[in-house]
């Protein structure tokens, strides 16, 4: 068996209009990838079309807390447009 060793990250907004219903809307923003062979963890961005792609910008880190920050605190539009 397989186990997937990926976390897709969503930005979540409440409903905006009451025709398209009550529920949140979710799109992916990121993804981190745990290679389990190095112990390290790599963050992919997502483009227009839904894949993701490596973060060239940030080196993978055996600490998720270190990509999670950089998404939430690095500035880059990729992420946030």
């Amino acid at each position: 068996m397989t186990v997937p060793r990926h976390v897709t990250i969503c930005e979540c907004r409440p409903p905006w209009r009451a025709d398209f219903g009550p529920e949140w809307t979710r799109f992916p923003i990121a993804r981190v990838y745990y290679t389990k062979k190095t112990g390290l963890w790599t963050l992919y961005w997502r483009d227009r079309h839904l894949k993701f792609h490596r973060y060239q910008f940030l080196d993978p880190s055996p600490h998720i807390q270190d990509l999670l920050d950089h998404i939430e605190n690095g500035g880059d539009p990729i992420f946030w447009g």
